[in-house]
């Protein structure tokens, strides 16, 4: 992998999805946080379906910090442990409220200092809400890094920390959520779908060799 295949491979990206967007659904930097902080080890269609009931009833830090942990239960029940989410976004909500005037920071510190935020969850409002060219690796970037060579690692702290060093500043504000979808949809973990992969050319990705059985 070398420069001129990982410009190729971000342009290619890019003319397929020019404006590439979170699948989360938000209206404000605040929504996209608490639908982040719910995301951890659910997907995005799960929290966009919980988020869709409380949003519309609570969706600022005040009216969901009014709701309780037990009544936050209630709406997000259906994702994944959603009992220490919702402990951690009632704590979010009560600092936001009570320390940055019920507006989310701008500024990483300060967000990962929230209940529930870590480098990830920042990385990503940081972007996505304010436009940083951050790049949150997640288990689809850092398969797909390392598949395709873009920038291999063997941990996320790596992965980032080479994809920041190696991606043109004019990429990196999108790259996250174009390597997010492209292993979303097509550089699947069990089966890759190589056959419609716009950068099949360039990949450096070699499959296992199926097992050929001898005629006997």
């Amino acid at each position: 992998m070398n420069k001129i295949k990982r410009r190729e491979i971000l342009t290619r990206l890019r003319a397929e999805n020019p404006t590439p967007r979170t699948e989360l659904h938000y209206h404000s930097p605040f929504e996209l946080l608490i639908a982040v902080i719910l995301s951890a080890q659910a997907t995005d269609v799960s929290v966009n379906k919980a988020t869709a009931k409380l949003y519309p009833v609570a969706n600022t830090p005040e009216s969901i910090a009014a709701l309780g942990v037990e009544g936050l239960k209630q709406y997000i029940k259906t994702i994944g442990l959603y009992n220490s989410k919702a402990a951690n976004v009632i704590k979010t909500c009560q600092m936001l409220a009570e320390l940055h005037h019920s507006q989310v920071p701008e500024n990483r510190n300060a967000l990962e200092a929230l209940p529930g935020v870590g480098r990830k969850t920042a990385n990503v409002v940081l972007n996505t809400a304010f436009g940083w060219p951050t790049i949150a690796v997640d288990t689809h970037i850092f398969r797909v890094s390392n598949r395709t060579k873009l920038a291999v690692g063997k941990n996320v702290e790596q992965v980032e920390e080479k994809l920041l060093k190696v991606i043109p500043a004019e990429f990196k504000v999108d790259v996250h959520h174009w390597l997010i979808l492209h292993g979303r949809y097509t550089c699947l973990a069990r089966k890759p779908r190589c056959g419609s992969c716009i950068i099949e050319d360039l990949c450096e990705y070699s499959p296992p060799k199926e097992s050929v059985k001898k005629n006997k």
